[in-house]
């Protein structure tokens, strides 16, 4: 199973790529208002942002590896990995878009990465 963690690394990775920048498109879009829009207006406007646009695609890629990783390994080894976006977002939301990393935050990040460590030794 270990042969697979660089796929799986691959697939964290783009979806946390993915969350961030739908984070940064969304950010842009500033506020929405499906009364003045209309529902189908609001929706051209949110996918055919860049920086969503981009991430929906990113979330694809990230599906089709984890849909490899899936049929590859067990469920059960590869799905704790996800959490590890969850990591990689908490740092980049710290630094690019100064967002609060209290000790509460940081002790849940350091229970993933242990927790992540322990599934990919077994």
């Amino acid at each position: 199973m270990n042969a697979y963690i660089p796929l799986i690394l691959f697939t964290v990775l783009t979806n946390a790529a993915a969350q961030l920048m739908l984070k940064r498109g969304m950010s842009g879009l500033g506020g929405l208002d499906i009364a003045a829009d209309g529902v189908i207006g609001t929706v051209f406007r949110v996918v055919f942002n860049p920086f969503v646009f981009a991430g929906l695609c990113t979330f694809v890629i990230s599906m089709a590896s984890h849909l490899v990783v899936l049929s590859k390994v067990q469920i059960s080894y590869a799905y704790p990995f996800l959490s590890l976006a969850y990591v990689v977002v908490a740092a980049y939301a710290y630094v690019v878009f100064h967002e609060d990393l209290g000790p509460a935050r940081l002790a849940g990040i350091g229970f993933i990465v242990i927790g992540t460590i322990f599934i990919a030794q077994s």
